[in-house]
C-alpha cells in the first residue's frame, strides 16, 4: 500500500477502511496492487467536478452534483492499478500478473466478494466501487442535514 492510498484510506468512512485494507491484501495475494485515486470528496469539490465540461473547460467527468455522489459521504473509492515500480495504470485489459485474467476485473471481483458494487452501472465508471449499506445519496445527505453523524462528521450507519 503506497502513501497516497494510506492517506486517502484514512479519509473514507470508518466502516469501509477494513474492507479496503482486506481488498489490498487480497489483491497483493494475486500479485496485484492498486491505488485509491479518489475517496472522500467534499460537496464543493463535487460541484467543481460537475461544472467541468459544462460551465468550466475540460471534459465531463461526472454526472453527479454535490450531494449526489457516494464519494461525498466516504462510501466510494476510485482506483487505478499500481505497479511494483510505482507506475500507475487505468488499463482495463492489462494482465501484469500474467494469469490470463484482466487485472482490473480481478480487483473489481475482490471488492464484489466483500459486498461492494462496481461503478459500471450502465455508463462508464470503471474505476469506481462503492459500499452504500442500502442508502441513497439523498438519504446520506438527509443524515448530514439532520446531524446524524459521528464526532468526525461521518454519517451514522
Amino acid at each position: 500500500m503506497d502513501n497516497i492510498t494510506i492517506t486517502r484510506l484514512s479519509r473514507i468512512h470508518p466502516k469501509l477502511r477494513d474492507d479496503v485494507t482486506k481488498a489490498i491484501q487480497k489483491a497483493n495475494s494475486l500479485g496485484l496492487d492498486f491505488r485509491i485515486t479518489q475517496g472522500l470528496r467534499t460537496i464543493d469539490e463535487q460541484n467543481a467536478l460537475y461544472a467541468q465540461g459544462r460551465t468550466k473547460s475540460g471534459p465531463i467527468v461526472t454526472n453527479a452534483k454535490g450531494g449526489e455522489s457516494f464519494h461525498n459521504y466516504g462510501l466510494a473509492i476510485d482506483f487505478c492499478l499500481l505497479h511494483k515500480d510505482g507506475n500507475i495504470s487505468f488499463s482495463i485489459t492489462e494482465d501484469a500478473n500474467q494469469n490470463k485474467k484482466k487485472d482490473w476485473d480481478e480487483i473489481v471481483q475482490v471488492f464484489l466478494d466483500l459486498g461492494w458494487e462496481h461503478g459500471d452501472r450502465g455508463y462508464f465508471d470503471n474505476p469506481h466501487v462503492q459500499k452504500v449499506f442500502g442508502l441513497t445519496p439523498k438519504q446520506c445527505l438527509d443524515k448530514i442535514n439532520n446531524k446524524q453523524v459521528d464526532s468526525s462528521g461521518y454519517i451514522l450507519i
